[in-house]
C-alpha cells in the first residue's frame, strides 16, 4: 500500500451532532447509500455526503506548530497513502468490504475562516480535502483499505 497513490487506509472515521464544529473520531460508522454517515450532520441528499482528509495533509499543520489530529478539520474519514488530490471528480473508491463512494468535489471554499486558520494563518481542509457521496452501504472503520476501483470492478 506504501508506493500506491491508488490504495490506502483508515485512520479516523469521524461524525459530529452539528456542522461548523471539530468531529469526534467513532471508529467504526455506518455510510449509506444517497445520505452519508449515519448521524452526522453533513449527511443529507447532497453531493458532500463524506469528506475525506489525509494524514499527510494534517501533519503539515502539525509541523506549523498546531495540535491537531483527525477530525480536527471536520472531515469524516481521515486517510493515509491514497493521493486524494490526484483522484478526479467520478473516481469510485471502495472502502472496507462493502462501501462504494464517489469523488464529487475537491476542494471548497472556505466562506468563514475557521479556528484552525486564526490559529495557523492556513487551513488544509479547502484545499486538500476532497467530498464524495455514497453509492452502495458498507461499514467502514480504521485500519480499513481504501481502494481506487475500475468501473468493471464494481460488484453488488
Amino acid at each position: 500500500m506504501e508506493n500506491n497513490p491508488t490504495t490506502g487506509r483508515v485512520i479516523a472515521v469521524c461524525i459530529s451532532k452539528d456542522k461548523s464544529t471539530k468531529k469526534e473520531n467513532i471508529n467504526r460508522g455506518k455510510a449509506i447509500k444517497g445520505f452519508g454517515l449515519e448521524g452526522d450532520a453533513h449527511a443529507g441528499n447532497w453531493h458532500r455526503q463524506i469528506s475525506l482528509l489525509s494524514i499527510e495533509s494534517i501533519q503539515k499543520m502539525r509541523d506549523k506548530g498546531l495540535d491537531v489530529g483527525p477530525g480536527n478539520f471536520a472531515e469524516n474519514i481521515t486517510t493515509q497513502g491514497i493521493d486524494l488530490l490526484k483522484l478526479p471528480i467520478g473516481t469510485k473508491l471502495t472502502i472496507g468490504k462493502h462501501a462504494l463512494l464517489e469523488v464529487t468535489q475537491i476542494g471548497k471554499i472556505c466562506h468563514s475562516r475557521c479556528t484552525i486558520f486564526y490559529q495557523a494563518g492556513d487551513c488544509v481542509m479547502p484545499k486538500e480535502g476532497i467530498f464524495a457521496r455514497v453509492l452502495r452501504d458498507g461499514i467502514i472503520e480504521i485500519e480499513d483499505e481504501i481502494k481506487v476501483v475500475k468501473e468493471y470492478e464494481i460488484s453488488g
